[in-house]
């Protein structure tokens, strides 16, 4: 019933209770009613005609009942997806706020350690003179562990 999303719906439902009226009392007055002197010289095609738009009456409301079901079901979907999003929103907003301050943290740490490497290399190079032997001290190695480990 493709066509229903193109109908206003109170078009389709007028036009579905007419055809579905008028196949009853079509039906009726051909079945039952045979003292009429031109429904009863008519009365197979009347009869036809009755139970064919009887049928036709109540496919079409099937049809819109159908539809309206399908439409209510998408407007529960739509509100279940919008709130989704919104939801959404609010995390996003949070992982920003986190991603934001690790990187603040990280660059804030390495700022730290590269001052105190700085300040150490200072002391070393002095110690250490050209000609003399280079041995890495324990506080590099200290300070590089510490520049690796996870921001607490």
């Amino acid at each position: 019933m493709w066509i229903l999303h193109f109908l206003p719906d109170a078009l389709i439902l007028w036009t579905c209770n007419i055809v579905l009226l008028a196949g009853i009392l079509l039906t009726v007055t051909a079945f039952f009613i045979q003292r009429i002197p031109v429904i009863n010289q008519y009365r197979l095609p009347a009869q036809v005609l009755g139970i064919a738009l009887l049928v036709l009456g109540v496919y079409w409301r099937g049809g819109y009942a159908i539809e309206q079901e399908w439409r209510e079901r998408v407007a529960a979907v739509e509100a279940r997806v919008a709130a989704a999003e919104a939801a959404s929103r609010e995390e996003n907003t949070k992982i920003v706020t986190k991603v934001v301050t690790k990187t603040q943290i990280i660059r804030t740490r390495g700022e730290t350690i590269t001052k105190y490497i700085d300040r150490e290399i200072v002391r070393y190079d002095e110690k250490f003179a050209p000609g003399g032997q280079c041995e890495i001290p324990r506080e590099f190695i200290k300070a590089i562990n510490d520049a690796a480990e996870a921001p607490k």
